[in-house]
């Protein structure tokens, strides 16, 4: 047996997978969720073998909310927009259905999944994590909750192990991410690669001085002192035009 959950804020999308899921003996549906919040945590609750995931819903999309996840159960996409194709394949999804979708297109993903389901699963762990998604905001768990925190109330990105660390006037808040994705997807005028270590919002910065052989300090308006690497500095020579 299979546990599903389906994700989508159209009552009339959510029915129509219902319906086509009826043959499905072998699927069965735990949980059916209205926004990414209720999706997340029925994901936790129910541990579902797969999720039927709608992507422009309110709140937080479906690409952020699967970056909430764990580990992520297989995922087949259901939306009206085509554009975000690529980005979920990228996920390693089981399947992109584009609404409106006929039973025999239904099926048919049905079938891909079954077909694939461990090899899928596994891929989808390992990299819905890491595909870079751009975007005005970031999205974080904290102390169980979900915190979307705008981009310009980042002060600066530091890496820490498997993690980084996001910094805001609120606090710091830990993300399981790369510095690789923060860099390749953060608007690269705003915030900077100053370090391996550190990526910093360029707004921030109020002085540059000199620290050690070929090496820096930037001090930003909020008292940090962070380091900058000989790279670092000329990069943002490039970006502050110095």
């Amino acid at each position: 047996m299979m546990k599903a959950i389906i994700i989508d804020d159209e009552p009339l999308a959510r029915s129509i997978i219902k319906e086509y899921l009826q043959p499905y003996t072998a699927i069965v549906l735990a949980e059916e969720c209205s926004d990414g919040f209720e999706g997340l945590k029925a994901i936790q609750q129910h541990q579902p073998d797969l999720i039927f995931l709608d992507i422009q819903m309110p709140k937080i999309n479906g690409f952020e909310m699967l970056e909430l996840v764990d580990n992520p159960p297989l995922v087949i996409f259901t939306t009206a927009f085509e554009e975000y194709a690529i980005k979920a394949f990228d996920a390693h999804a089981a399947d992109y259905l584009l609404k409106p979708f006929s039973k025999d297109r239904f099926d048919k993903a049905i079938q891909k999944m079954l077909l694939h389901k461990t090899n899928m699963a596994q891929a989808v762990a390992a990299t819905a994590l890491q595909t870079p998604t751009a975007s005005n905001r970031i999205v974080v768990k904290d102390n169980g909750k979900i915190k979307i925190i705008p981009l310009p109330q980042v002060q600066y990105i530091e890496a820490a192990d498997d993690y980084v660390k996001i910094f805001t006037a609120e606090g710091n808040f830990l993300k399981k991410k790369t510095m690789q994705y923060f860099e390749d997807s953060l608007p690269q005028q705003e915030f900077i690669r100053i370090h391996r270590s550190y990526i910093v919002n360029a707004q921030l910065i109020t002085r540059i001085t000199p620290y050690e052989k070929e090496s820096h300090l930037a001090l930003l308006t909020t008292g940090a002192q962070l380091p900058v690497s000989k790279a670092g500095y000329s990069k943002l020579k490039v970006v502050l035009g110095i």
